[in-house]
């Protein structure tokens, strides 16, 4: 009796230690070896990516595939960062290496376990990995196809702001729409009716940046000899005697919608152009998309996946990102902040790769919380809202305190930039030292581009004696009184 219950007993244990490899073992095993595939995945996927970027390509097919390969490799990219996060988690639940910041980063590794569903005792097999994971194996089964209809496809004359990834010297995620514009300008077409290519997408997506790249594509400048840009209510205004040889590309910036027969009379003046003509229209609008004899070219704000591996490589610069595990947490932290706007990543990641310490990191983060608390609070907006749409908002807990109180107001006209020189100055100077902030009102420079246009992204700092919020019902917009 007592062998058969010594038998019985032997046959349950084993029987619950293979339970709990099978519960334990096997599906970590299983999740490293889809995470290892993922990884190989994602290399030839970049591989083909990069090598797609600096082609011209005419066939709307491969754009189309390009930029579902494009998508997919974002959301894996950001899988294995979720992957990387989730095992610093188990690694760094204990202990953390800079004692100093134990309560913060442990308030910050809690809060990614919950959102990640991770718990102290086990890592559950990702549905987002089996997923990324089909879908970059769906992207790359036809790539060979791709790989060899790339091969016959002309090389771009390569300049150091066409080169990928360098951070703040590229075009980034627009490589379908960039190749679009790129064969509506090189389709020839005869003298007359000029085609018409309407650009439209919300504030601060790009357009203008986009059109300016396409530019100054080295095939698209050899086949026009000048581009015409006109603007707001002078647009139907038009040196026909200016424009008599070779190909002319007219670009059109309208912020709201346009009278038709005011169309109809720019129309005419362009066509009666005697050289080979095109216009492309720059707009907010979509209602402006029914004077476009093409179809509509249309930009929006990056999805999740692609913003993610947008502002890390812009926050790690040339670093890599792999050296610094505990930074890789809070980049998550930053994105939840700043709403998917492009000027927010390129300033604070401005300001990030000056230091990439995590004490650094820490204070720029719990800085740019309570910006955006007092923003919400002030004004019932979002601070990344209130950016896009150039409304005043408070910057003062971006500074060490006590610090003056600092209004961000829309910036001043050329005219009267022009008229009344300021002193400048760029957010990131006056970050790591207030001391440099002017006396009195100044231009306060949030963001310039590296790559043309060029552009600068200031706000006008004006001198404020009190905050005085308005007692009305409405939203309060203007809740400074300044001298």
């Amino acid at each position: 009796m007592e062998a058969v219950l010594s038998a019985a007993a032997g046959d349950l244990v084993s029987r619950f230690f293979s339970f709990l490899v099978n519960m334990y073992w096997v599906p970590a095993r299983l999740e490293e070896q889809h995470m290892e595939r993922l990884q190989q995945l994602l290399l030839r996927a970049h591989t083909v990516v990069e090598e797609a970027n600096g082609r011209y390509i005419t066939n709307s097919g491969m754009l189309i595939q390009l930029k579902m390969l494009a998508r997919a490799m974002y959301q894996g990219y950001h899988v294995v960062d979720t992957f990387k996060c989730k095992q610093l988690v188990k690694e760094r639940s204990e202990e953390v290496m800079d004692r100093s910041l134990v309560s913060y980063i442990g308030t910050l590794l809690k809060r990614f376990r919950a959102n990640a569903g991770v718990s102290n005792h086990k890592v559950d097999s990702s549905c987002d990995l089996q997923g990324a994971l089909l879908n970059l194996e769906t992207a790359i089964s036809n790539v060979t196809e791709f790989v060899i209809l790339l091969s016959g496809c002309e090389r771009m004359v390569r300049r150091p702001y066409d080169t990928y990834l360098y951070v703040d010297n590229f075009m980034f995620s627009r490589r379908t729409e960039k190749q679009q514009v790129i064969n509506f300008l090189l389709q020839h077409n005869s003298l007359g009716s000029p085609p018409v290519l309407p650009i439209v997408g919300g504030s601060l997506v790009g357009k203008k940046t986009l059109v300016t790249d396409v530019w100054n594509d080295e095939k698209v400048r050899s086949y026009f000899s000048s581009v015409l840009y006109l603007s707001g209510a002078n647009f139907t205004k038009i040196d026909t005697e200016r424009c008599t040889s070779g190909r002319i590309l007219v670009v059109v910036t309208l912020v709201s919608d346009v009278d038709d027969e005011d169309w109809k009379s720019f129309y005419r003046a362009v066509t009666s152009i005697r050289v080979e003509s095109k216009v492309i229209i720059i707009s907010r609008m979509e209602s402006l998309t029914r004077y476009g004899t093409v179809k509509a070219i249309y930009l929006s704000k990056l999805q999740d996946e692609e913003y993610n591996y947008f502002f890390k490589t812009l926050a790690f610069g040339s670093a890599h990102a792999k050296d610094h595990p505990n930074l890789t947490l809070l980049i998550g932290e930053f994105i939840k902040l700043l709403g998917g706007s492009f000027v927010g990543a390129y300033s604070i990641a401005n300001i990030l790769r000056r230091d990439l310490s995590l004490q650094f990191w820490l204070c720029i983060l719990n800085r740019y919380k309570n910006v955006t608390k007092a923003n919400l609070s002030m004004f019932g907006e979002h601070l990344s809202v209130r950016v896009r749409i150039r409304y005043p908002v408070d910057f003062t807990n971006f500074l060490p305190a006590p610090a003056a109180p600092l209004l961000l107001m829309p910036p001043r006209t050329e005219a009267e930039a022009f008229e009344r020189k300021l002193p400048k100055i760029r957010i990131g100077d006056l970050v790591v030292d207030p001391t440099l902030r002017p006396k009195g009102e100044f231009d306060l420079v949030t963001w310039e581009s590296q790559i043309p246009p060029y552009t600068e992204f200031i706000y006008h700092v004006p001198s404020c004696a009190q905050r005085q919020p308005k007692t009305t019902l409405r939203r309060k917009r203007d809740a400074y009184v300044c001298l």
